[in-house]
């Protein structure tokens, strides 16, 4: 799973469990390097407390010695002292010349091979050149970690007179032991720590989204047009307390843009309608006027035609009222929701029955059953397949071969009705429109027919679409749900 599709809550959480893991891994490194730097100062201490009380001896033995202290006679001074001395202060010990050669020492295995323990010449340089006259070295001997310390033998005089050489075996062992115990006690702590910590982030990531995820609730429950209630929560964060009170201020102006909106929709609407009303009631008093201006100017009493003339005049007013009559029906018509009465029926025979009544010779009907089975109003069913044949026979105009196919189906428990036609189709820039009120690419209607129909289907909760190519024809699907 990506990082960005993690909910807050899930991120909060995971973020306090790595920071509270991170802290627990940075102590055991810190207390792991402390204890090893602990432990190498106390060998470097061990070491110096060591070498200062070696060369008190070491002085002492010197201002008792019979012997002349020089050089040459160290080991003489020192040839039984010397053992003395290490297993005193539990720490080997040698003895070199000022050039570096080794004059005694308290391994002795040392005296018995041939193998070179001279002090090199960086040994010698550090010694002398360093203001304390002392050098310390740092050196592995068969993996095992040995510091070295030289340090210049004098006389009563202070004059060098030979080297001290201490190596010191740095051992480990008690302190690795406890190290080890104390680590394993600090991962069973650092275990409990971030347990505890889980519990807690988890607990903290849930009341810190938990005002949030109420925020969210309420925010994919918001929906244009509908009665949106506000949040209230108690007890919250600032910043969580202004979101909601943007959230609330949000709901009161929506749903005052809502009554604007919805004001401003209808008498947009209205004034639509009365100017359709206004240009489709235009059309039929024109002729109507021309008729009777007509009539006046030329009727004559006495004319022996006069009853046939006054018979022509009486039709053609008669059928533009009748048109006249039609606009005011379809009008009504479109501006109510027409009623729904459902009743079991065979969808298969009332769509062909609604085909026969054109009695075209080029539609054809299909069914790829001879009974399907639903509930809806006969009357709404007829007028849609209807409208649809009206439209398709209107669309093939001046078409050598036309031909409409109806065709009933089922599919998904929907009865799928498609209409198709060969005509001239409709316009790419056209098809956003068509269900719109007045849209008509015809000489003639209202453009109320598709808009109505549509308004039928949606009342069943369902769909009607249409596939059109110019010059080639449409199809159109209407979806109804069985039930």
């Amino acid at each position: 799973m990506k990082h960005k599709n993690l909910s807050l809550r899930i991120r909060i959480f995971l973020s306090m469990l790595v920071l509270v893991i991170i802290a627990s891994v940075f102590i055991i490194i810190l207390a792991n390097y402390q204890y090893k730097e602990q432990a190498i100062e106390y060998h470097k201490k061990r070491l110096q407390r060591k070498e200062r009380t070696i060369k008190e001896i070491i002085v002492n033995e010197l201002d008792r010695t019979t012997y002349p202290v020089t050089t040459k006679d160290l080991p003489r001074i020192f040839r039984d002292q010397i053992y003395k001395i290490r297993d005193i202060n539990r720490l080997d010990l040698n003895i070199y010349d000022l050039k570096g050669n080794l004059l005694i020492s308290s391994f002795p295995s040392f005296s018995k091979d041939t193998t070179n323990y001279n002090l090199p010449k960086k040994v010698l340089d550090e010694v002398a050149k360093n203001p304390d006259h002392r050098f310390l070295e740092n050196k592995d001997i068969n993996g095992k970690k040995v510091q070295a310390s030289y340090t210049y033998i004098t006389d009563s005089k202070f004059k060098p007179i030979g080297i001290l050489g201490l190596p010191y075996l740095q051992d480990n062992t008690e302190q690795n032991r406890e190290l080890d115990e104390f680590l394993f006690r600090l991962l069973i702590a650092n275990g409990l720590i971030i347990l505890l910590g889980a519990m807690i982030a988890f607990w903290s990531s849930n009341y810190i989204t938990k005002s949030l995820k109420k925020i969210s609730d309420k925010l994919q429950k918001t929906v244009l047009g509908n009665k949106n209630s506000k949040i209230e929560i108690k007890g919250t964060s600032s910043e969580i307390e202004t979101l909601v009170n943007a959230y609330n201020r949000m709901v009161d102006e929506l749903e005052e843009s809502v009554k604007k909106l919805a004001k401003s929709e209808r008498e947009e609407a209205w004034r639509e309608m009365a100017k359709q009303v206004a240009h489709e009631i235009k059309n039929p008093l024109t002729p109507m006027r021309l008729t009777v201006q007509s009539f006046q100017r030329k009727f004559d009493p006495k004319d022996s035609n006069s009853k046939e003339k006054l018979k022509e005049f009486s039709e053609i007013l008669i059928d533009q009222i009748d048109t006249l009559t039609s606009i005011a029906s379809a009008f009504s018509n479109f501006a109510k929701m027409p009623a729904q009465n459902k009743e079991t029926l065979n969808v298969v025979e009332v769509v062909k029955n609604a085909t026969d009544i054109f009695a075209k010779n080029y539609i054809e009907f299909q069914a790829d059953k001879e009974e399907i089975i639903a509930k809806l109003d006969k009357t709404q069913l007829i007028r849609i397949v209807t409208n649809l044949i009206k439209n398709a026979i209107q669309a093939m105009e001046d078409q050598k071969n036309p031909k409409i196919l109806v065709s009933v189906s089922e599919k998904n428990n929907k009865v799928i009705i498609k209409v198709s036609d060969n005509g001239k189709g409709i316009k790419t820039e056209y098809k956003d429109q068509v269900f719109e009120p007045k849209f008509t690419t015809k000489s003639s209607g209202m453009g109320l027919g598709l808009p109505m129909i549509k308004n039928i289907i949606s009342a069943y909760k369902g769909t009607i679409s249409f596939q059109s190519e110019a010059g080639k024809g449409t199809t159109f699907v209407v979806e109804l749900p069985k039930d």
